[in-house]
């Protein structure tokens, strides 16, 4: 028998579920390890990697898994995925944080029009360790700043995103994620949402999400 497909979601598990349902119709797993308020820190990293160990093995789930990023859920997958790419099947990401330093930091006010939340951006500086705002403004192991390891897997990203978004905006995350990726010759479609903050996430009618999970996250490895 064939591994068991399955898709894993970084962040808010349940919340705007239309395509996790519609999975689970269609023979995927449903998995969820929450680690909140660590912002795809390398400790939230390191919890994931513990639980990935029991997943192929013990429950036969597929070696390769598909991302599920909703907002501050793309930290979770792309900082997860960027440190094991040869695990992850395809990564679909929705108004998804890629630079911290745009949410919850608000702190690319010439790019663009973030609003950040400063008492996110304390929980952040405390996850990460960091010892300031400008420790934390200078790293370098953002999901924009580590795509290499992925393009090099070939892995491929689907971004859905309103082009209103005012609390994570679209151009200081998937739009610099999605430049920097091409460049790196990796595959990435967008799916922008003409006139829609940050919520409500995915689509009403979920298809094409659906579709491209089911076309990446049950190819064999």
């Amino acid at each position: 028998l064939s591994a068991k497909p399955w898709a894993w979601r970084g962040e808010f598990f349940g919340a705007f579920a239309n395509a996790d349902i519609a999975l689970l119709g269609k023979g995927f797993h449903l998995v969820y390890l929450g680690v909140p308020n660590l912002f795809g820190s390398p400790e939230a990293v390191a919890q994931w990697n513990g639980f990935y160990q029991e997943l192929p093995g013990k429950y036969g789930l597929a070696k390769k898994v598909a991302l599920i990023g909703l907002s501050r859920g793309g930290l979770y997958c792309y900082n997860w995925a960027a440190a094991n790419p040869d695990k992850v099947a395809c990564i679909y990401a929705d108004a998804a944080v890629c630079d911290f330093k745009s949410w919850p930091g608000g702190k690319l006010k010439s790019l663009g029009k973030g609003n950040g939340s400063a008492a996110e951006w304390q929980n952040l500086l405390k996850a990460y360790n960091f010892s300031s705002d400008a420790e934390a403004i200078a790293y370098d192991k953002n999901p924009i700043d580590n795509l290499k390891p992925l393009a090099e897997a070939r892995v491929p990203l689907l971004h859905v995103y309103g082009d209103a978004d005012n609390d994570v905006p679209w151009d200081e995350n998937t739009g610099v994620l999605a430049g920097r990726y091409r460049k790196l010759g990796g595959s990435i479609t967008l799916i922008p949402k003409s006139g829609v903050g940050h919520h409500p996430h995915g689509l009403e009618d979920p298809t094409p999400i659906v579709e491209f999970i089911l076309q990446h996250g049950t190819a064999k490895p």
